[in-house]
Order: C-alpha cells, then structure tokens, then sequence
C-alpha cells in the first residue's frame, strides 16, 4: 500500500488547522512550560539518553501521544538506535533479548507509573527497577517516567500533531 503524499500533506494541514482552536501552552503558560522544561532535563540527568528514550516511547505508546511518539523515535534513531528495537517497544516482553534486563526494568516500571490507575504501581516493578538502578538513578527514572506522561498530557490536551516537532 502506497500512501498519496499530497493526502499526507493535505490531512497534516487540515490537522494544523484544527489545532488552532487550542491553546499554546508555552505561549499562554511560559512559566509553566519552562517549568517543565527545567523537570525533564534535571529527570535526564545522568542516565543513557538510549535508555531515556525507550522510556519515552514506551509511555507515548501507552498513551496513544503520536506527537511524542513521532519526536521520540526520531530522537532514539538520531542516537544511533535500531529500527529493530524501535519496532518492538511496544511488545518488549515477547522480545526481551533485544532489551538488557536494566532496560526491561525501566519498562516494567514505565508500563506500571503510566497505567498507575488500573493497579497502582506493583511491588514487583518497583522491585525490579531497584534491582537494576542504585537509588539515584532510579529517582531519575521515576523523573523521566513522570515528564514523560506530562508532556504525553500536554501534546494530547492541545491536539499537538504528529510531525511537526516545534523544538527545531
């Protein structure tokens, strides 16, 4: 199946359009936004920016955030991560030998802080995320878990459209 590039560009517009009728959060909210510029660049610190992604893609995924999800692989492939990891996040478990146990880890954890709704967040998972991560490096990825879900909110509650990254 071959996609009509002048139906991309002309659902993106009318996307972009419809994006209008929402607010700019860094426009309206500057304060607010760089507030939680500032949270997700202290979260990164110190971990593998590798690791931050998968973090980053497997929440956007749960969250259904194609913004994000559009942002973050790109991210993880200009970091030199396989198409073949990318493809897989989402059914990591089935695959775990493309994953090192500290990645899984943060997975598990990523799935249960996301969906903490339907079970709270299982002693198991925070268990095997402290199992991989000394304590401060696993605050920084409970960190990037939790920026990663605001901004998935943020980019959903403003109708933010896939492709058009606006930090370039």
């Amino acid at each position: 199946m071959t996609t009509n590039t002048t139906d991309v560009t002309s659902t993106l517009s009318a996307q972009v359009v419809a994006r209008r009728n929402r607010l700019d959060l860094a426009k309206s909210a500057p304060k607010v936004f760089r507030a939680i510029i500032g949270f997700d660049a202290a979260a990164r610190q110190g971990l593998d920016p590798a690791l931050v992604e998968l973090i980053q893609i497997r929440a956007s995924h749960l969250n259904h955030c194609a913004y994000c999800l559009h942002m973050h692989t790109n991210d993880a492939r200009k970091a030199g991560e396989s198409e073949d990891r990318l493809h897989l996040v989402p059914v990591w478990r089935e695959a775990r030998h493309f994953f090192t146990e500290r990645e899984q880890a943060a997975l598990a954890l990523t799935e249960a802080v996301t969906l903490v709704a339907d079970n709270g967040v299982p002693d198991e998972a925070y268990a095997g995320a402290a199992a991989h991560f000394d304590e401060e490096e696993l605050a920084h990825v409970l960190a990037v878990i939790l920026t990663i879900n605001t901004w998935n909110r943020v980019a959903l509650a403003t109708a933010k459209v896939a492709g058009t990254d606006e930090r370039r």
